[in-house]
């Protein structure tokens, strides 16, 4: 078997060559990692003109009943009552929300029904964070205009880095959630427990994904390809 031959030394020019290339790829990695940044900031940017003329609702009491699930209940005593499972990144549930949203809102500003929305954080730390300040506004009375919001803003792609503290606030500050509590509800991440007994009761509901809809404890699933307003509200009235 041939044995392999000595490679020659290095001239000293391949020192220079390889730390020039080096040099550049440093560069280019940091040149891209700026402008990463600079996307994101723009795509947040972007995402918030959608809320510039956001109207405040009336403040709406919310509780959260630890024995459902921690889930945050809007009226108490209505003949009907909505269970909703979601997570704050997920897209399908902003398809439900386009879809439903107004008219759920109606149903408990009316108060049609008890709705219990389940705020539930499986897809990452983002859904944690947006989730505990869910959480924090259902503290202040507004926590359907901060969902509402929410997903307005909500980017196309999940883990994205937009739900950050910041943002959050910022979400609020849009929605008229401008009060020290509430700021310092989503900076300290004051209602984990609260988040992490939602996501904890999925199982005890035999949630497996997110929107989930309970109907007067019934599950309610879709016999359409896209959420349709008119299916959904049928089968409320006839809960």
């Amino acid at each position: 078997m041939a044995k392999q031959k000595k490679a020659p030394a290095a001239k000293s020019g391949d020192n220079f060559t390889r730390w020039l290339v080096i040099g550049m790829v440093t560069l280019v990695v940091a040149t891209g990692a700026i402008f990463s940044v600079l996307s994101q900031k723009t795509k947040a940017e972007e995402s918030f003109v959608a809320i510039k003329d956001f109207k405040q609702g009336a403040a709406v009491s919310a509780t959260v009943d630890k024995t459902n699930g921690s889930g945050i209940v809007l009226n108490t005593g209505a003949a009907k009552t909505i269970d909703l499972w979601e997570d704050p990144q997920c897209p399908i549930c902003n398809d439900f929300e386009k879809a439903n949203g107004e008219y759920i809102d109606d149903l408990v500003r009316s108060k049609k029904a008890n709705v219990v929305y389940h705020v539930v954080s499986f897809i990452g730390d983002e859904s944690v964070s947006a989730a505990n300040a869910a959480y924090c506004a259902a503290d202040e009375g507004h926590y359907l205009d901060f969902h509402k919001a929410m997903y307005q803003v909500q980017p196309a792609l999940e883990n994205s880095g937009f739900y950050t503290t910041k943002n959050l606030i910022k979400i609020g500050n849009y929605v008229g959630l401008t009060s020290t509590s509430f700021v310092d509800c989503v900076t300290k991440v004051s209602k984990l427990d609260l988040v992490k007994a939602a996501y904890d009761s999925m199982s005890k509901y035999n949630v497996k994904g997110t929107p989930t809809v309970f109907i007067n404890g019934k599950v309610w699933e879709r016999k359409n390809s896209t959420f349709l307003l008119s299916e959904f509200s049928t089968a409320v009235e006839a809960g």
